[in-house]
């Protein structure tokens, strides 16, 4: 079978690994498309290399010689005549050279145009596009600051707390606070040497520091052909070191005015860039309900299913449609988030020893199941997991038909998982902890509570006065 529009797809080859690879096969699948794995040597007994209709050893396994490593992928594609190319996230998702190079073979990659991933990539010119498109930007530099001089002038104005960000940054790092003047300028290099030695540009950017604040998330879809949704937002508050540990959807305790304000930000944002295909604007909302963009990320996010679960809505199936140049079948009226959903990520880390990665073999391995409850995950009983990659074991996402009941469910589904292996340790026994926390529970936790928490501080409170609980 082959998915029909103006650019047939009837072979697509994914281009990454674990539970994403896993989880787009399966929806080809269903489309009819054929797929084609790739795999680097630590891989070579993974799932969705079984899964698949073919899978292609493309080096081995440090990620720069196999799923970084473009030429290898390039040739696999051409070898089995594939018609796109799938990059899940992470690895090349948000490679404008990669989309290129896939574009200049007749291949089609599943994502936004080259031009339009080469703007988002670089967070500076990002945050000035959206400033262009009317949207709240947080007081900040005007572009890269290139200079420890020029990064004191712009923190005078601005004042402290300021945060640094690498402009190709991405997936929280990149980022330093800068609470005093004394500490600039040893942040400032400190921070674009990090940021030169791993994204290959060492350009920064200065922003004023919100110290506490929800992190809110919208989800987009757009084609070619004009229509532009939103499927509603995401709070992805509760972090450690800027890296997410729980999600859900709606975002709790958030004022009327404010969601509605975010769904029509991230859909004006898409319509002044161009964009085609599924994105994800990132908002920050203050104790007093102001929202103020950072940044907007060109692929599927690893939070995607709570939005799934929520709509109805297969992102997967419509990327793929997206990039065969059909139309969305629905349009913003379509869009009835029903339920909540609140999604885990379940880790291979020790959450006492600083979440320190624990791979190993996976002696025991079950899910959890019933009512609500879906489990993605690239790993079976008998897998090993590698300390080649991240530490990603499962994503548990539940379904209820209110807040109060999927915390209760998620809890129960947490309590069930079994995952289990010599000198393997996860972030269940804290997902546990932190789902049935009275600052959860009643929506006023912020993205300063995971940290909190950990430290055995009082959580700050968000919102109290400006956002009813939900």
């Amino acid at each position: 079978m082959t998915l029909s529009g103006p650019r047939p797809i009837g072979t697509v080859l994914i281009a990454n690994r674990g539970e994403i690879a896993l989880r787009i096969a399966r929806t080809c699948r269903e489309l009819g498309i054929r797929t084609v794995a790739v795999y680097s040597t630590v891989d070579r007994d993974s799932a969705v290399v079984e899964y698949a209709d073919a899978a292609v050893a493309i080096g081995p396994g440090p990620a720069r010689q196999s799923y970084l490593y473009a030429p290898s992928i390039l040739e696999a594609a051409v070898a089995h005549g594939v018609d796109a190319i799938h990059p899940g996230y992470g690895f090349l998702s948000e490679d404008p050279d990669f989309a290129q190079a896939c574009a200049e073979l007749g291949i089609g990659f599943v994502g936004p145009s080259p031009s339009v991933m080469h703007a988002l990539g670089d967070k500076a010119e990002a945050r000035a596009l959206m400033v262009a498109a009317g949207l709240p930007v947080l007081p900040g530099s005007d572009g890269a600051v290139r200079t420890a001089s020029d990064a004191q002038r712009v923190a005078d104005r601005i004042g402290y707390p300021l945060v640094i960000k690498a402009v190709a940054g991405g997936g929280g790092r990149g980022i330093a606070v800068v609470h005093h003047a004394a500490d600039l300028i040893e942040t400032f290099r400190r921070t674009s040497a990090f940021a030169r030695q791993v994204f290959g540009n060492g350009a920064v950017y200065l922003e004023r520091f919100v110290s506490s604040a929800r992190h809110v998330e919208v989800q987009l879809l757009c084609d070619e052909h004009g229509t532009a949704v939103h499927l509603g937002e995401r709070d992805c508050s509760l972090q450690r070191r800027n890296q997410k540990l729980v999600e859900e959807s709606p975002a709790p305790a958030l004022p009327e005015e404010v969601r509605a304000a975010v769904g029509e930000y991230a859909v004006r944002a898409a319509r002044h860039l161009g964009y085609v295909g599924a994105g994800t604007m990132e908002l920050l909302v203050g104790p007093a309900g102001d929202v103020t963009f950072m940044e907007i990320n060109a692929r599927i996010q690893v939070e995607h299913p709570v939005t799934e679960v929520c709509t109805g809505v297969d992102l997967v199936r419509e990327q793929l449609r997206i990039a065969a140049g059909l139309t969305l079948p629905f349009t913003q009226d379509d869009i009835e988030p029903r339920g909540a959903a609140i999604e885990c990520r379940v880790n291979a880390e020790d959450t006492e020893a600083g979440f320190r990665p624990t791979p190993g073999l996976l002696e025991r391995f079950r899910p959890p199941s019933g009512p609500g409850i879906r489990v993605d995950s690239g790993f079976r009983e008998g897998d090993r997991v590698p300390p080649t990659y991240d530490s990603l074991i499962a994503k548990l996402i539940v379904w209820a038909p209110d807040r109060e009941q999927a915390i209760a469910r998620t809890e129960r589904a947490l309590a069930e998982f079994v995952v289990e292996g010599p000198g393997v340790r996860t972030t269940i026994p804290l997902l546990r902890r932190l789902v049935t926390h009275p600052s959860f529970v009643a929506a006023t936790h912020s993205t300063r509570f995971v940290d909190e928490y950990m430290a055995g501080r009082e959580p700050t409170v968000w919102a109290a006065e400006s956002a009813p609980v939900a």
